[in-house]
């Protein structure tokens, strides 16, 4: 599916935090906005960026130069910084740079594509959060901080982790035990298969037995916004040493993953595939 532009398309480029630029980050947000450019058939460059500079401190976000101020005589503007991959998402549907997933959808429809990323980034991303920064503290410290001297590494380490600490107890994830903790992010993972799997059927019945192009969510011919969403985590959990116990219930529903390789394949075969 490819955007209806109404304006020239800026230059764009994405600010995702990490070092590599042909593999899929920790962070189901990256993969969530990336996904959706590509989607949407934007290109677009890379940078890594970081808190300190992202407009509204956290990862991703992109910076827009106006297509007519690259080719001007004239000293150019400077680019426009946007954060939050949803408020990005909306901005380039707003400015015709990227067509909107949604607008075939049914009000009902559109609750259900809401309800799915809300399930996801709303709540999904909290247990998971706290299966990395506090259930596996030590290996995602030393993987997302990486790059940072060890010594300065602990000190940077305990301030996130007080960080997250205070913002899941306030959220509520970090009052339950470890083990009701667990079975709410299983069921989550549960939800998301059966609707997968629905959707892996209804696609297979309709495409006469052409079943190698991915499948949607929804169960539509197309994708909807709960797309980028879902790849978006299932990308982020498929090689992910911070979070081992989502990896493997992940794993452990071949649908999801199938329903992540086949987009995978369209989208991104530039990039490396998570391992087998």
């Amino acid at each position: 599916m490819s955007p209806k532009p109404t304006a020239a398309t800026p230059t764009l480029t994405l600010f995702r935090g990490f070092p590599q630029h042909d593999r899929y980050t920790p962070s189901p947000f990256i993969n969530k906005l990336e996904t959706r450019l590509r989607i949407g058939g934007i290109a677009y460059q890379v940078g890594v960026g970081s808190p300190f500079t992202a407009p509204r401190g956290k990862m991703p976000y992109i910076e827009l130069q106006d297509a007519d101020n690259v080719n001007s005589s004239t000293s150019p503007t400077p680019p426009t910084k946007l954060g939050d991959t949803a408020l990005i998402t909306r901005k380039l549907v707003e400015d015709g740079h990227l067509e909107d997933l949604n607008a075939r959808l049914t009000p009902t429809q559109r609750a259900a594509d809401l309800a799915v990323r809300a399930l996801l980034e709303d709540k999904l991303y909290f247990f998971q959060g706290r299966e990395r920064w506090v259930d596996n503290y030590h290996t995602m410290r030393d993987t997302v901080l990486a790059s940072i001297p060890y010594p300065l590494r602990l000190v940077i380490g305990l301030l996130a982790y007080r960080k997250h600490a205070r913002t899941l107890d306030g959220q509520g994830v970090l009052r339950f035990s470890k083990e009701e903790a667990a079975a709410m992010r299983l069921e989550i993972w549960e939800s998301v298969n059966a609707m997968l799997v629905e959707s892996r059927a209804h696609a297979a019945n309709n495409k006469a037995g052409n079943t190698s192009g991915p499948f949607w969510v929804l169960g539509g011919e197309s994708p909807t916004e709960a797309d980028p969403v879902v790849f978006g985590f299932v990308a982020a959990a498929l090689d992910c040493r911070m979070a081992p116990e989502t990896e493997k219930i992940v794993r452990g529903f071949p649908v999801v993953v199938e329903y992540a390789k086949r987009i995978h394949d369209r989208y991104f075969s530039d990039f490396k595939c998570w391992r087998d």
